[in-house]
């Protein structure tokens, strides 16, 4: 039928060039018309900045092209890193991961644009080796970017030497700069604008590389990132203080940016953990409060990095840190968040995705009660990683 209309429409127009002109001329007005009549644009962009983008979105066309214009304050949606289920991941030469990106306000998801070609992204989720479980793919925002950290290559070495930063504003992958020793199985994180990688390996372990820090500052406005393979940038990691050991290599972790400092444990799941924190501003290492540890129980993350957030993936239940008692306070319990794999906090929301990886969890976490509900993935898609982040511009919607 889409064929059959745009046939007609073409066929109309070419036959009855007055009509032609007609339609063009209708669209040129309609792009000059005012956003509300008897304001200036400027004026009205200003009011309407004030209203909810889901309100502007159902009102006219105008608004709707308003909300995703690059000078319209832009509001929060989610990305996420996507694995096809209907591809074999044991392939080597086979990429098949894909990232995306759902508009809250269309409920609609839209693929982003690929990563630069050159170097390939090669990444390998499974192998025959290790049938029970997926090999991790770090990703972090900070900036209100996407940055991709550490993936593991066909070769079992670190497939990133470098990391891949998508940024939503300009809708554009560039390079960050290169990592000293690139690795896998880190700690990955960032607070204040600050990337961070500690302990992880490489192609082998070593000892040095499993108790280093390393931190990238994105806040460096006398930096560029290089989207030019081989590109000469001032950006650049900077090795800090070190880890006590090497104890942190075992498993791929977020390190959680919290009030100026980052939060980590050493493994994954409901077990007992060793966690650590790092003083950003002071650079040195501390002992976990034991609360703290003896409640993370699962994925956590921070809202705006001050709010810290865990779900305890056994019992479904997601709390929230207190400080000053130091303690996990219980927020709202769900069967559908038993199984959590990894969370993001953002917006006043907290996404998390589940046990079958096809559905996402979202819990508006300033309502009372608490509000969820869920976002199903694309069809023949399952998630590893979700962010919140600014959505994409679009002028021509």
């Amino acid at each position: 039928m889409a064929n059959s209309i745009q046939t007609s429409i073409t066929d109309t127009t070419t036959e009855n060039p007055t009509k032609r002109r007609q339609l063009i001329t209708d669209g040129h007005r309609h792009l000059e018309q005012p956003l509300i009549p008897g304001l200036p644009n400027d004026i009205a962009q200003l009011c309407l900045s004030l209203v909810h983008p889901s309100t502007l979105y159902s009102v006219c066309h105008s608004w709707r092209r308003l909300i995703y214009s690059p000078s319209f304050p832009p509001f929060f949606s989610l990305y996420a890193v996507l694995s096809s289920t209907n591809t074999n991941h044991n392939l080597p030469d086979n990429n098949s991961i894909q990232f995306f990106n759902f508009d809250p306000i269309s409920s609609r998801w839209d693929s982003l644009p690929p990563p630069p070609p050159d170097p390939p992204l090669h990444l390998i989720l499974r192998h025959p080796s290790f049938i029970s479980r997926d090999l991790p793919i770090q990703s972090i925002s900070a900036s209100y970017r996407l940055i991709l950290l550490a993936a593991t290559s066909h070769s079992f070495s670190p497939a990133l030497s470098r990391p891949l930063v998508f940024n939503p504003l300009s809708g554009s992958w560039a390079f960050g700069p290169p990592l000293a020793t690139p690795r896998r199985w880190c700690a990955a994180g960032s607070a204040h604008g600050t990337v961070y990688v500690a302990s992880g390996i490489g192609s082998q372990y070593n000892t040095d590389v499993a108790k280093s820090l390393e931190k990238w500052d994105l806040q460096n406005q006398k930096a560029m990132i290089s989207n030019i393979r081989n590109k000469t940038t001032t950006w650049k990691w900077v090795k800090v203080k070190e880890l006590k050991n090497g104890r942190f290599s075992r498993d791929a972790i977020d390190a959680v940016g919290w009030r100026g400092k980052l939060c980590m444990v050493n493994m994954k799941g409901d077990a007992a953990k060793e966690g650590i924190v790092y003083d950003t501003e002071k650079d040195t290492w501390e002992d976990m409060p034991q609360g703290m540890v003896a409640g993370w129980r699962g994925p956590v993350a921070a809202m705006d990095e001050e709010v810290m957030y865990v779900v305890d993936e056994a019992k479904g239940v997601l709390r929230k840190y207190d400080p000053e008692r130091d303690c996990w306070e219980r927020i709202m319990e769900s069967e559908r968040l038993i199984g959590a794999q990894q969370i993001a906090a953002g917006g006043g929301r907290v996404c998390v995705i589940c046990g079958g990886s096809t559905e996402l969890v979202v819990l508006d976490v300033v309502a009372l009660p608490v509000r969820l509900w869920v976002v199903e993935t694309p069809p023949g898609f399952e998630a590893f990683r979700i962010h919140i982040l600014p959505r994409i511009s679009r002028p021509d919607n």
